[in-house]
């Protein structure tokens, strides 16, 4: 299936891209889409890194590591937002 992929902020910066789309199998969780992500290595392995506090939507909603991700949907990956 195909979802699309969205990335924000520092994140965007540290990854040096702002979106894409990817193919991944069917019944896939957000867990597993990032640990696809991190199998292309460097900086990439830093999005399963628990202290980075890596944030996720899906379709626009809050996402938790577990939630299972359905074909053609939007994905977005951004670091914590602070403020002050």
């Amino acid at each position: 299936m195909l979802v699309h992929l969205l990335y924000f902020g520092a994140l965007r910066e540290t990854l040096g891209v702002e979106q894409e789309d990817i193919v991944i199998p069917a019944n896939s969780k957000l867990t597993d889409l990032l640990a696809l992500l991190c199998d292309r290595g460097g900086i990439w392995e830093t999005l399963q890194d628990p202290n980075r506090g890596l944030r996720a939507a899906i379709d626009q909603e809050f996402a938790e590591l577990d939630d299972v991700l359905k074909d053609g949907c939007e994905v977005a990956l951004f670091p914590p937002v602070t403020g002050g």
